[in-house]
């Protein structure tokens, strides 16, 4: 399979063009402006498959505007241009940030445990907005033309060049976990997922929720609910650090299980 890769540099976009690779997939990478016509359809041209992680990863570092529109405009362009010219698979990186829960100034929680793709949002930035926008151009796309695509809703990113570092951020900031459930997931991970839904049977547009099955801190999970979020409504409880995320939908969709932990 040929496969058109966008954001190939980044942190989880490296990971993937590394994992494609070694699974014998020939790759195209958009060197341009995932929001320029032209180049993208340059790098679409010949290709079976999309793989869009080009974005700006968050809003703390660019005005409003530019995040959303920028997200907005990447995605729309990479996959209308690439369906436009006959691609019908598309795997876009999405985000727990859809949800708007985590970035939200008014930090709401979520309206019940385990968090997972019918978790309602409550968005109020605009890099969550991009990202809940980005999963409606996904469903768009494969409605107009008949494709198959997957939004890959992917929580904490975690390499072992950062792990150190966030693992101590995450410790200061527990109280913020509460709107993902503490989730993440290794970027190892985060390329099998790719690769499974760039080449699993599907039909339509999917969201996935993606996590590893602990939580990214040391106290055990039933104790940051009952301190975080002890009002909150849970289906289950959630044996020691147990993320309280359901990722039931990966499992049948895409046969994904995430084979990297901190325990």
């Amino acid at each position: 399979m040929r496969v058109l890769v966008t954001g190939g540099d980044g942190l989880v976009g490296s990971a993937v063009v590394a994992h494609l690779r070694e699974h014998g997939h020939e790759l195209a990478l958009l060197r341009g402006d995932a929001r320029d016509r032209e180049a993208v359809a340059a790098a679409a041209n010949g290709v079976d498959a999309v793989a869009h992680l080009a974005a700006i990863p968050s809003p703390f570092h660019h005005p409003a505007d530019e995040v959303f529109g920028n997200n907005a405009l990447a995605t729309f362009t990479v996959l209308w241009t690439a369906a436009e010219l006959g691609v019908r698979r598309f795997v876009i990186a999405g985000s727990v940030n859809a949800t708007g829960l985590i970035m939200n100034p008014h930090q709401p929680p979520p309206a019940r445990y385990p968090i997972d793709e019918t978790t309602p949002p409550d968005v109020a930035d605009p890099y969550s907005l991009s990202k809940q926008v980005d999963e409606l151009t996904l469903k768009a796309v494969c409605r107009r033309f008949g494709a198959t695509g997957f939004a890959l809703r992917l929580p904490l990113m975690i390499s072992e060049a950062n792990r150190d570092g966030l693992r101590a951020w995450a410790a200061e900031n527990a109280a913020g976990g509460r709107g993902d459930g503490w989730g993440w997931l290794d970027v190892r991970d985060a390329a099998e997922a790719f690769r499974l839904a760039l080449t699993m049977p599907g039909d339509g547009a999917q969201v996935v929720h993606v996590a590893a099955t602990d939580t990214f801190q040391d106290t055990p999970t039933e104790d940051l609910l009952a301190r975080y979020a002890p009002d909150v409504p849970r289906d289950r409880p959630f044996a020691g650090r147990t993320a309280p995320v359901d990722t039931s939908r990966a499992r049948e969709l895409l046969g994904f299980t995430p084979r990297y932990g901190e325990d």
